[in-house]
Parts: C-alpha cells; sequence; structure tokens
C-alpha cells in the first residue's frame, strides 16, 4: 500500500532511480518509488558501466555484483575498417577499477533492485505520476495506481522519469539542445567476431559502427542510419557491418537477439532542482550514445544526490546543502555531452576530404601517449571524479 506522505518520493525505477533509493534506503531513508511499468525492461539498452562509476557504486554495496555479471574489457580503438586509427588501453587507470565494463542494462537495473529489496525497500509497479504541485514544504503528487487514483505527500520529489520527465514539466525546467539528424540502429546479436576483447568503433565511408563484446557470447552493435527499420533483422545488421566493420576479417552475424531503432538527443537541463523537485538521469541530461556514458552519468547523479538528501533529511546538514548537488552534476554532465557530441561528430563526418584529416589527426594524436590518457580518463569519467564526490559537512 502507497503512504499517504513520505520524505523523497523517486519517480522512475530506472537506473538512476533505483540507485537513488538504495542510497536513501542504506542511509536510514525509507523513500517511496514509482515506476509506471509493471515489471523492469527486459532489454540491454546501456551496456558500459566506466571507472569511475565503478568507484561511486561501491559506495551503496553493488560493485561487486556487477563484476560478477559483466564482462571485463581493457581495449577500446578507433578503426577505419582493418586500420587502428588511435588504441586506448584502460588497463592503465588511476582506478581499482582499471577497465570497461560490459553489463546489459538489464541485469544493471536485476542487481540494483536486488540490492534495494536486500535493505527493505520495494519499488511501487504500474504507478505513474500525473500531477505534481509543488509548494513551500513540499509538493503534493497524483498517482494512478492499479487500484485506482491516489495522493501523496512528499517533502521531495526526484524526477528520474526519463527524457519526457513530468518531474522536470512541473519544476519548469527548460531541456535545452536538439536532436542529431540521423536514427541509429541498436542490436544484440550472437556473431562470429574476430575483436571479442576490445570496444571497437569503425569510420568509414558508409558511416560509423560501433561493436562491443556482452557476457554471454554476445555482442552490441550501433551505427548511424538515414532510414532504418523499427526492428532490425540479421540481414540488414549484416549489411552494415559488411560496409562499416573489418573486411579481412569481416564478422558474420548468426542471430539477433534483440534490435531497435531511436533518435538521439544532445539536451542539458536548465537548473537540476526547483524548490522540492530535483532531477537526474535522462531527465537532466541526453546525449550520444558515443563513448557510453548517458547511464554512467545518472548513476553518479542518483547517489551523489541520494548522500545529500539522506544528510538533510536525517537533520545532519541544513537545507542549503542540497545546492551542491546542482554546483556538482550540471557541469559533469555540460562536459559529458561535449565529449559525446564531439565523438559523434568526428564518427559521423560526410565528405571524403573532412574524413582523410580526421584520419591522419587521429593517427598523429594516437601516438602521443598523453593524448591517449587524457582521453581515456575522460571516456571513464575519472576526469569527472571530483564531480562525483560529497564533501564532507
Amino acid at each position: 500500500m502507497l503512504p499517504q506522505e513520505t520524505d523523497v518520493l523517486i519517480v522512475g525505477a530506472g537506473p538512476s532511480g533505483l540507485a537513488l533509493a538504495v542510497t536513501l534506503q542504506q542511509a536510514g531513508v525509507r523513500p517511496v518509488i514509482v515506476d509506471r511499468l509493471a515489471a523492469g525492461e527486459n532489454t540491454s539498452r546501456a551496456a558500459v558501466i566506466h571507472a569511475h562509476t565503478l568507484e561511486v557504486l561501491e559506495r551503496i554495496g553493488v560493485t561487486d555484483e556487477l563484476e560478477a555479471r559483466g564482462l571485463v574489457l581493457t581495449r577500446f580503438a578507433l578503426r577505419d575498417h582493418d586500420k587502428a586509427l588511435l588504441e586506448l588501453d584502460f588497463s592503465m587507470l588511476p582506478s581499482r577499477y582499471a577497465q570497461i565494463l560490459m553489463v546489459p542494462q538489464d541485469e544493471t537495473e536485476a542487481i540494483l533492485a536486488e540490492r534495494l529489496v536486500s535493505l527493505g525497500g520495494h519499488v511501487e509497479r504500474g504507478v505513474s505520476a500525473t500531477v505534481i504541485e509543488p509548494d513551500p514544504k513540499g509538493a503534493t503528487v497524483h498517482l494512478e495506481t492499479p487500484d485506482g487514483s491516489r495522493t501523496i505527500r512528499a517533502r521531495y520529489v526526484v524526477g528520474g522519469d526519463g527524457m519526457h520527465s513530468v518531474v522536470r514539466s512541473a519544476a519548469g525546467i527548460t531541456f535545452d539542445g536538439g536532436t542529431y539528424e540521423q536514427s541509429f540502429v541498436l542490436a544484440d546479436v550472437h556473431m562470429d567476431w574476430g575483436l571479442s576483447d576490445e570496444v571497437a568503433v569503425f569510420f568509414s565511408p558508409e558511416g560509423m559502427g560501433v561493436v562491443a563484446p556482452l557476457p554471454g557470447h554476445r555482442y552490441r552493435i550501433v551505427a548511424p542510419v538515414e532510414a532504418a527499420p523499427e526492428a532490425p533483422d540479421a540481414a540488414f545488421v549484416q549489411a552494415l557491418l559488411d560496409a562499416r566493420g573489418p573486411r579481412q576479417n569481416p564478422g558474420r552475424v548468426r542471430d539477433v537477439i534483440w534490435s531497435s531503432r531511436f533518435r538521439v538527443h544532445h539536451r542539458v537541463a536548465a537548473g537540476y532542482r526547483s524548490g522540492p523537485l530535483f532531477i537526474m538521469g535522462d531527465a537532466a541530461h541526453v546525449h550520444s550514445p558515443a563513448g557510453g556514458q548517458g547511464m554512467n552519468t545518472g548513476l553518479v547523479d542518483a547517489v551523489v544526490l541520494g548522500q545529500l538528501l539522506a544528510d538533510v533529511v536525517l537533520g545532519k546538514a541544513p537545507e542549503a546543502r542540497l545546492d551542491l548537488y546542482e554546483e556538482k552534476r550540471r557541469p559533469a554532465a555540460a562536459e559529458v555531452l561535449e565529449l559525446a557530441s564531439r565523438l559523434t561528430t568526428i564518427a559521423t563526418m560526410r565528405s571524403s576530404l573532412g574524413r582523410f584529416g580526421r584520419n591522419i589527426v587521429l593517427r598523429v594524436l594516437g601516438a602521443s601517449p598523453v593524448f591517449r590518457r587524457k582521453l581515456a580518463l575522460n571516456v571513464s569519467g575519472l576526469a569527472r571524479k571530483g564531480l562525483g564526490m560529497v564533501p564532507p559537512r
């Protein structure tokens, strides 16, 4: 049964919503977390967890399980068909998690949900927030549930409810940015593949292609396409690999586990808080999948906000401490948006002269240990480590 009031109401039980609920529950604050879906997502979608995120998730006790269910990689390469333009070795990162951890998003959500249950919490599913009425002392939230309409009074409401966030709309926060022209294809497949120890980004005149190994001998393929079918089949994915991937040892798709097409936006919210209302994850920032930054940024948002909210709710810190959330996390999102946009721009370059110049520049930069280290720190999130830390009270 939903209570009539709560200190923290979390709208959305994706990765960021679940991570926030775990952070609060572990600290001794019992939040209410609702999600419109009757069950968690069963597709892999976001699939990489970077070093900095793993460090942050240590705080809520889920990193060991993520590593146990994930696939550890240390190599990242930018390639022009068979030629390596730039290669990164993540085993040299200054972190106890010097790696790229491949974990399908449904596994990440399952691990976070299991941790929440172990701490005595749970998700109220099939529940949608329809209207949110903030006031100086909190907010009244109108919900649609399987048992009919309900209202709940919350001291704070946090939106982890995606790009079309109801919480962000109620807060009156603008979502600035735009949409890339091309649609993207995403597919998880079984295939024969010769580069099973690295995340590979392929550049070609036909466009970009990303191939990343997943646990269970699966592979994730992402590629921008002018006109993609709603659910690309094996023949369509094979044609993408043949056109954009390696020529000397091409991959062979055996079957498609699931596939989709999507549009990519690049947006950052103008603010992360309005009175008792907060936003995080995709409700606060969306960007290209280049570099695998989206879910990682949202997970760090959640843990930082959870630590700050717990301190205030438990009377350990004044209300003003909550301002640290936007001060820390919005600059991090802006940096991630810039990184993802830059990677997407160079990967989707169309002119032959531009591609020729890009490849020369990447080879030159790739020969520099200083540049390779800087790029690895950015992709891993470790360059933004200070923006994921809560200072002492």
